[in-house]
C-alpha cells in the first residue's frame, strides 16, 4: 500500500505549482475559536483565514437554519475590518446578527436577484481584498463555482464563508456533493442548559466539523456565540449527550 504523502510535503508542492502558474502563495494563518478541543482539530489552530468554508443547518428547517447563520456571524464578529453579506431575499434578521458579536456598523448587505449573481457578487467582493470576510447564502455550490471562490479567498487573503440556505427539500442534498472549501460544518440546535432560577438559558448547538482539508472530523456540543462571537464548550461530551444523539439522527433523515 503507497504511503500517503506528510501535509507539509503536500504544502510544498502546492508552492512550488503556485510559482510555476506565477501566483505568489499566501499565508494568512489562522482564526482560533478559543476552544482548545475545537482548535486542536484544525491545521494551524484555528479555521484557515483566506479560504472558503461551508456551513449548513443540521435539519432543514428554519431554526438550524439560524443556528448556522449565527455560527457564521460569529466567526466574522472575530475577523477585522467590513463584512460583506450576500442575500437573494431580505430575510435576515440584523438584531440576531448583532447578538453574535457582529456590529450592524460592520456589515454591508448585497442583495442579489438570483444565485448566479449572488455567486458573481461573492467572487469579486473577495478578490477585491479590503474586508474581513465575504459571506454568501447559497442553495447549490458546484465544485466550480467553489474552486473560484476558494481561488479568489487565497489571492486576496479574504476569508469565504458560504452558508448553504434551501428553499426547497431536494435543494439539501446538494450538501453532499464535493467542493473545494477548506471546511464544511453542520450546527444543529439543541436544548438550553436548565438555570437554577426561572429564565432562558444560553442556546446551545451540535456543531459538527463533517469535512476538514489535511485535519480531523468532529462533533462538538457547544454553547452558541456570545455578544463577541466567541463559543464556549458545553460541559457535557457531544457523543455521549441524549439530545445531541437526537439532533443528528434528524440532520441525516
Amino acid at each position: 500500500m503507497a504511503r500517503r504523502p506528510a501535509p507539509e510535503t503536500l504544502s510544498d508542492l502546492r508552492e512550488r505549482i503556485q510559482r510555476l502558474e506565477g501566483r505568489e502563495a499566501r499565508t494568512c494563518g489562522a482564526l482560533p475559536f478559543g476552544v482548545p478541543d475545537i482548535d486542536r482539530r484544525l491545521p494551524g489552530g484555528g479555521l484557515a483565514l483566506g479560504a472558503l468554508h461551508e456551513v449548513a443547518g443540521g435539519g432543514n428547517g428554519a431554526v438550524d437554519g439560524a443556528a448556522a447563520a449565527l455560527f457564521t456571524a460569529g466567526i466574522a464578529a472575530r475577523t477585522k475590518g467590513k463584512i460583506l453579506w450576500c442575500v437573494v431575499r431580505q430575510d435576515l434578521f440584523a438584531p440576531a446578527i448583532a447578538q453574535a458579536g457582529l456590529a450592524p456598523g460592520r456589515v454591508v448587505y448585497v442583495e442579489a436577484g438570483d444565485e448566479r449573481t449572488l455567486l458573481a457578487c461573492f467572487e469579486d467582493a473577495l478578490r477585491h481584498g479590503g474586508l474581513g470576510a465575504v459571506i454568501g447564502e447559497v442553495a447549490k455550490l458546484s465544485m466550480t463555482a467553489s474552486r473560484r471562490l476558494q481561488l479568489a479567498a487565497e489571492g486576496s487573503g479574504t476569508t469565504a464563508l458560504a452558508i448553504r440556505r434551501w428553499r426547497r427539500q431536494t435543494e439539501a442534498a446538494d450538501f453532499g456533493q464535493p467542493t473545494a472549501s477548506v471546511t464544511r460544518w453542520r450546527v444543529s440546535v439543541l436544548p438550553s442548559v436548565a438555570l437554577p432560577v426561572p429564565g432562558v438559558g444560553r442556546a446551545r448547538w451540535l456543531l459538527e466539523l463533517i469535512r476538514c482539508r489535511a485535519g480531523e472530523c468532529a462533533d462538538f456540543e457547544v454553547e452558541a456565540c456570545d455578544g463577541k462571537g466567541r463559543l464556549a464548550l458545553s460541559p457535557e461530551m457531544a457523543d455521549r449527550s441524549p439530545a445531541a444523539q437526537v439532533a443528528r439522527q434528524r440532520a441525516t433523515r
